[in-house]
């Protein structure tokens, strides 16, 4: 019963995920930084062990609920490389008045496996959670402000869909740089349409395409530019279904894709055998196949996947805010966001 209680904060996250009430990856990073803020300044824990296991605990959970969901586990992956880094930090100036001699004969087990009691530790990783959420709200307008040093004049621009970073990312191009927008439909779900408006308000030239006509435009395309929900260890990534095909297209035409990301989305999961299954989910097939189809349903089975796999040699540049980075320093982002002992969970 203990345990239910401990996790209901964590439950009442995943709940909001599954019933739509959080949507954007945005607000599931703020959600999941304001959960983690209540963790560690109202749960009683003594140690930054306590405090780690408690983390892994919802991190377990949170993988078991939602296992396409990767930002949040990836907040939490980070709290804990932040945990870990504060508490060799005040270990190392508790340690600063010690003699050489007490240096060498002192037991380091303590310190490595996170045991030891420190006063500092909660008052440190709140103040880098305040700043951590600062980086999170302000991470897309720092991509955006990026736009004007990969769109240039006349140019016309690719996307797929609607994603809401790409799009304050051309609107911000389009403040001195005229261009145009081919957006793709995206079907069955059609957010395409939904981008177009929002850009064509903006006064951007934008061309609405269905997806069968991406191979056909593609050869007078300057640019790809589009997001994804996952990048993946290998610089690969969990995209929204199609973007594979445009990524095909684009390298038949020799374009550059770029893919904008914020930094929660980089996951160290690795496509492979053991969790394919979890990789993807169906949406309903009524989108492709409507009722009225009739007795025809009967007789078909229809798979409507919500992701596409996109690898890493179709990807030419990942923008986040903190500048532009190949697909093959996804692993050295990796190390710098999550320690190597978090990686499986």
């Amino acid at each position: 019963m203990q345990e239910k209680d401990n996790l209901r904060d964590v439950s009442n996250l995943v709940s909001d995920i599954k019933h739509k009430k959080i949507f954007t990856s945005v607000d599931i990073a703020l959600r999941t930084e304001d959960l983690l803020e209540n963790l560690i300044s109202q749960q009683q824990w003594k140690s930054a062990k306590e405090l780690m296991n408690l983390v892994i605990l919802r991190i377990r959970f949170i993988r078991d609920a939602l296992p396409t969901e990767a930002t949040a586990t990836n907040i939490m992956r980070h709290i804990l490389k932040i945990i870990r880094e504060e508490y060799e930090s005040a270990s190392k100036k508790k340690g600063e008045g010690q003699s050489l001699h007490q240096l060498v004969t002192s037991h380091n087990n303590d310190r490595l496996d996170y045991s030891e009691s420190l006063s500092s530790l909660k008052a440190n990783l709140l103040d880098h959670l305040g700043e951590y959420k600062v980086e999170i709200e302000s991470s897309s307008e720092n991509i955006a402000a990026q736009a004007s040093e990969h769109i240039h004049m006349d140019e016309m621009i690719m996307t797929v869909g609607k994603s809401n970073t790409v799009e304050k990312f051309l609107k911000n191009a389009a403040k001195d740089r005229n261009f145009k927008v081919v957006v793709a439909e995206g079907a069955p779900f059609y957010h395409g349409h939904t981008m177009a408006t929002s850009l064509a308000k903006s006064g951007i030239q934008t061309i609405v395409i269905p997806d069968s006509a991406i191979f056909a435009m593609m050869s007078r395309v300057n640019k790809v530019i589009i997001g994804t929900h996952t990048v993946l260890a290998n610089g690969g990534l969990r995209a929204a279904s199609g973007i594979h095909a445009v990524g095909l297209a684009a390298k038949q035409f020799s374009v550059p894709v770029m893919v904008l990301s914020h930094m929660y989305k980089f996951t160290p999961m690795y496509v492979v055998s053991n969790n394919n299954d979890t990789f993807n989910i169906c949406a309903s097939p009524a989108d492709i196949i409507p009722q009225s189809a009739g007795k025809i349903l009967n007789n078909v089975e229809v798979y409507n996947p919500v992701f596409d796999y996109v690898p890493p040699e179709l990807v030419t540049l990942f923008v986040s805010h903190q500048g532009g980075n190949a697909p093959s320093y996804v692993y050295r982002l990796l190390s710098e966001l999550y320690h190597q002992d978090d990686y499986d969970i």
